[in-house]
């Protein structure tokens, strides 16, 4: 029998061996159409989670609605999972808590709210609490610590804040909205964590990403998007012309 323990070393050992490549699930079935296709690990995406529940992304979910889709998702797979816990529903050690208890091995820890950066020694403390909560669990947890010095800035300081991350225990550096060649093997050879992209149409490819150095790379919420976008316009051409043609497609 795999214990959480076994996943959480799994999933720690598969950022030893880059790239680990991880589809973004949303909910139970999501994350298992994904483990079919062959994933080793699943990461949740914060957005997809929010839109499944009816709310806003980046604001509008909460621990509560979180943890019982993290649940479903982790008793639903048998791979290793790493969630998306946001900045950590005010109270990061709780939260944290919940998730393993839930079942994740894994979390990202973003440091921004309300549509801008937090000071970095704020971030600092919520990964420190994160650890602290999972070392008083037994769990070897993966701490994936966002920043958003690109989403909401010009990458300013983004050493700096790795280097204070990584200080307060993290294991992993999340750095959205770059898909530059140039500017990833920068971050690569600064970082003093090993580095996750996020990923779509337009981007590197996997192969192109491991030669810079990236070691984790993800998706975000693109195949909810994608599910969604697809949901749209299939009952968009049903309602309208009665017609069941790019349901063919899939």
């Amino acid at each position: 029998m795999t214990t959480q323990t076994d996943l959480a070393r799994r999933l720690r050992t598969l950022h030893a061996q880059p790239p680990l490549v991880l589809p973004n699930a949303w909910d139970a079935g999501s994350a298992r159409a994904i483990e079919a296709a062959g994933a080793a690990a699943i990461a949740t995406t914060s957005a997809g989670v929010s839109w499944a529940a009816g709310v806003e992304d980046a604001g509008g979910l909460n621990r509560t609605t979180a943890i019982a889709a993290l649940r479903a998702i982790c008793a639903a797979v048998s791979v290793p999972v790493t969630a998306d816990i946001e900045a950590g529903y005010d109270d990061v050690a709780a939260t944290v808590a919940a998730a393993l208890e839930a079942g994740a091995v894994g979390i990202n820890l973003e440091d921004s709210t309300g549509g801008g950066l937090d000071d970095p020694a704020v971030h600092a403390a919520r990964i420190a609490a994160a650890r602290a909560a999972a070392v008083a669990a037994g769990i070897d947890l993966v701490i994936n610590a966002r920043t958003d010095t690109y989403l909401f800035g010009d990458g300013s300081g983004t050493a700096d804040r790795a280097k204070a991350y990584a200080e307060a225990g993290a294991d992993v550096l999340f750095v959205p909205g770059v898909v530059d060649p140039s500017t990833i093997e920068q971050l690569v050879k600064e970082s003093p964590l090993p580095l996750n992209v996020m990923v779509g149409p337009g981007a590197p490819t996997v192969a192109e990403l491991t030669a810079l150095g990236v070691t984790r790379i993800s998706v975000g919420p693109a195949i909810t998007t994608a599910a969604y976008g697809f949901a749209t316009a299939a009952a968009k051409e049903l309602l309208s012309s009665g017609t069941y043609e790019s349901l063919s497609t899939r």
